[in-house]
């Protein structure tokens, strides 16, 4: 026995390991794992309503401040990032145009904007990974691959939307074929199970938006270590088998997989985000993940073509389905060119090598700095 060995500790794990070992890491560890990624969905879904406790009447107010399209783009990407939630953002929308507050033209760059901003979570979640430098770089270029994809999107759609509306124009064509239509409420099992469980922390709080944050952080935090020791050390070679072999085995796969999950839990924040810590640990490729964080994009709007349909309003819906549509451009234009955002994400990832700082600089300044500074100077 070595001299820092504990005696106690030392026949516990041996007595398990005789008796009772395989059969309890066969029982104990998938539990486990469930209970962290349970965990792990819980705290993002608690940081969302911690952000929402304080950011969504400022975003609200921001939506309504201008009718300058540019602008409107960097509204989009900060309330967003603020309530970090696109479907939010959207649905806020789809209540405004409908309600007569901002036009088609004036909603269309916002809903451009909110594609950026949702993708925040995402990144948030890679900083986690900070203590693994590899883990590290790997989680960083899953997540931003997402933020890179839908700000070259922007930047190649958003001036053909300027100077032609295309998105407007098209968008109300496809609203004529469901005029009259009603809409239905969709229940989302991910929120069944988290949301009473977010509300009640937030209400035990004291409804303290700063406090019910840190402690989401701190859950982030405890549910990914575990998660990725878990998978590393029990279903790593089960777990990346099983994905190569059946959910991400080629682009049309994974991107049905992204589009049918989110629409299911109706948050693109949570589905791309549980695939970080999987590019972290090595089970999934980046190019294995590309084309579910595009199908992610697609199913978000889900939420918000369903609020449009329940008022009924021609605007209201046309506003839900030009976000479906610029989704829909996404992917035509990027998953042939898969290889540009991944590239970029690859090169920008390995910079974290030196500079562990640079995802934090880029959070910030893309996230928040320079859509402030933005609309500052140009409204």
């Amino acid at each position: 026995m070595q001299p820092n060995d504990k005696p106690g500790k030392n026949r516990i794990t041996g007595f398990f390991l005789k008796h009772r070992g395989p059969k309890l890491s066969t029982i104990l560890k998938p539990v486990g794992l469930a209970f962290f990624l349970y965990l792990f969905i819980l705290s993002i879904t608690l940081l969302g309503a911690s952000f929402k406790l304080f950011g969504k009447e400022f975003a609200e107010t921001l939506l309504t401040t201008t009718s300058n399209p540019i602008v409107g783009l960097f509204i989009g990407i900060l309330a967003t990032s603020i309530i970090q939630s696109s479907s939010t953002t959207t649905s806020i929308l789809v209540g405004m145009v409908a309600g007569g507050l901002i036009s088609i033209e004036g909603a269309i760059p916002i809903v451009m904007g909110a594609n950026i901003g949702t993708t925040v979570t995402n990144t948030l979640v890679s900083l986690t990974h900070v203590a693994r430098t590899r883990d590290f770089v790997r989680a960083f270029s899953g997540a931003v691959v997402h933020d890179i994809f839908n700000m070259l999107l922007v930047i190649i759609l958003f001036p053909l939307q300027y100077f032609t509306n295309f998105l407007g124009r098209t968008a109300l064509w496809l609203e004529g074929f469901f005029e009259g239509a009603g809409g239905f409420q969709f229940l989302s099992p991910i929120k069944a199970i988290t949301k009473p469980m977010s509300n009640l922390i937030i209400d035990l709080l004291g409804q303290n938006s700063w406090l019910s944050a840190l402690v989401a952080i701190a859950l982030l935090f405890v549910a990914l270590k575990f998660m990725v020791d878990i998978m590393k050390s029990l279903v790593l070679s089960r777990v990346e088998g099983f994905f190569s072999r059946y959910i991400f085995r080629n682009t049309a796969t994974a991107l049905l997989f992204g589009i049918l999950l989110t629409a299911v839990v109706q948050s693109s924040s949570i589905t791309t985000s549980i695939i970080v810590p999987l590019v972290g640990a090595g089970v999934l490729s980046l190019r294995q993940v590309f084309p579910y964080t595009v199908g992610a994009n697609i199913g978000t709007t889900i939420t918000a073509i369903l609020a449009a349909l329940v008022t009924q309003m021609p605007a209201a819906v046309a506003v839900a389905f030009a976000h479906l549509i610029f989704n829909i451009c996404g992917i035509l234009i990027f998953i042939p060119l898969a290889s540009v955002p991944i590239t970029v994400a690859k090169r920008l990832s390995r910079l974290t090598l030196r500079y562990k700082f640079i995802p934090i600089v880029f959070i910030v300044l893309i996230f928040f700095l320079i859509p402030l500074v933005l609309i500052y100077l140009l409204r």
